[in-house]
């Protein structure tokens, strides 16, 4: 018997975002766009899980991004070293198992971290109807705290948008209201917007390597691959649009930019 299908919708938003997929050690770069295995992460944290848990019914959800605010990269350096003047460890270990130090020594070691600044996304992941009931029940009321690629980027405001019955990720993300901040609306005065979406899809054309096997830390992350369509969606941004020239609601009409200058 086929289970009944919903959409669960997740606005991301922070002041600072990262989904850097597999980047690793001493740089940590972000994509534009949240990440299934980041996505997938916060839905695990909320609903209590372990790093060593199985994500085996998480995995068969599919995901559709929409970037509603793309926001501005941001480079944040790091230097780190001993406390106690110490050579930093290296990578590698001695017959005993214990890290051995730099040789020659280092005492400094330099990373970088990228973020996304002040971006806004809608996240909608197609499910089983009982998986997601619980998932989004579990973000309302999660189990750790939440973070939107790292620890150190908590979301800001609610993140669940509810639940869509019976609903497909593209006509989803074309009818959940634009999410931008108060700042951006001010910016964008025309009555519509068109935004970017990426949906998850067999058939797609772009393949993405961002599927996580596991969170362990111990044994590491293999990321596995999908399949991704692009799209664009245009929304209401809520705005009137402007009169036309020469109508009686138009001001532009005569207007003389250096008139107050007496020219």
């Amino acid at each position: 018997m086929n289970t009944a299908q919903s959409v669960l919708v997740l606005r991301l938003a922070a002041p600072l975002q990262s989904w850097g997929g597999p980047s690793r050690y001493n740089r940590r770069d972000t994509l534009p766009q949240p990440t299934k295995s980041g996505v997938l992460g916060l839905l695990a944290a909320a609903d209590g899980r372990s790093r060593d848990a199985s994500l085996t019914d998480l995995l068969g959800l599919h995901l559709g991004v929409r970037i509603d605010q793309p926001g501005t990269l941001l480079r944040d350096y790091h230097t780190v070293s001993d406390h106690r003047g110490l050579p930093l460890p290296s990578a590698k270990v001695d017959a005993k198992g214990v890290q051995k130090r730099t040789s020659p020594a280092k005492y400094t070691g330099v990373t970088q971290r990228f973020y996304l600044q002040d971006a806004v996304f809608t996240a909608a992941l197609r499910g089983p109807a009982p998986l997601l009931q619980t998932l989004e029940h579990a973000v309302r009321h999660p189990a750790f705290p939440l973070c939107l690629g790292r620890r150190s980027c908590p979301p800001t405001g609610p993140v669940s948008l509810g639940l869509y019955p019976d609903g497909e990720l593209d006509d989803v993300l074309a009818s959940v209201p634009w999410q931008a901040s108060a700042h951006r609306r001010r910016q964008i005065r025309t009555p519509d917007v068109t935004l970017e979406a990426t949906v998850e899809d067999p058939t797609g054309d772009l393949l993405v390597d961002d599927v996580p096997d596991t969170y362990d830390l111990k044994t590491g992350t293999v990321f596995g691959r999908r399949a991704v369509r692009h799209r664009w969606v245009t929304l209401s941004t809520g705005h009137k649009a402007p009169p036309p020239p020469g109508s009686a609601g138009d001001n532009s009409a005569g207007h003389d930019p250096f008139a107050l200058l007496g020219w």
